[in-house]
């Protein structure tokens, strides 16, 4: 017996051959949008990484700025004569100090509000 021949169609091959087609388009679609949005995320990377550099480099400034005072007041706490002198040069040391990481925390704290809102309007385009 021979085995008898089956024909596909030609409507199902059609069929098939758009399912194909689209079913490509789609998945190309899909790696366009993926590549955007790597794209995106590299470019919002690299703000964050840029941003981050900036509060790091601010960071380090001020930290050598409080140890500046703390050098500053050890100097000065070295040449005090009297027990008044000394509370009176660390009171002022507490205030100035006090002050300065309120500045600073603040600065800080607005660096990283702007960073992380540039960072989400990059991340939206």
């Amino acid at each position: 017996m021979q085995p008898t021949r089956f024909e596909i169609p030609e409507q199902m091959r059609d069929v098939a051959d758009k399912s194909v087609g689209q079913a490509r388009k789609a998945f190309e679609q899909f790696l366009d949008a993926t590549q955007k949005a790597m794209a995106n995320a590299e470019t919002s990377a690299k703000s964050v990484s840029e941003g981050a550099a900036d509060m790091s480099r601010q960071s380090l400034a001020y930290v050598e700025e409080n140890i500046a005072a703390s050098f500053d007041l050890a100097q000065r706490l070295v040449q005090a004569r009297t027990a008044e002198e000394i509370a009176a040069l660390q009171q002022e040391y507490l205030r100035r100090q006090m002050k300065a990481f309120t500045e600073q925390g603040q600065q800080l704290g607005a660096m990283a509000t702007r960073l992380a809102a540039d960072a989400a309007k990059k991340a939206k385009k």
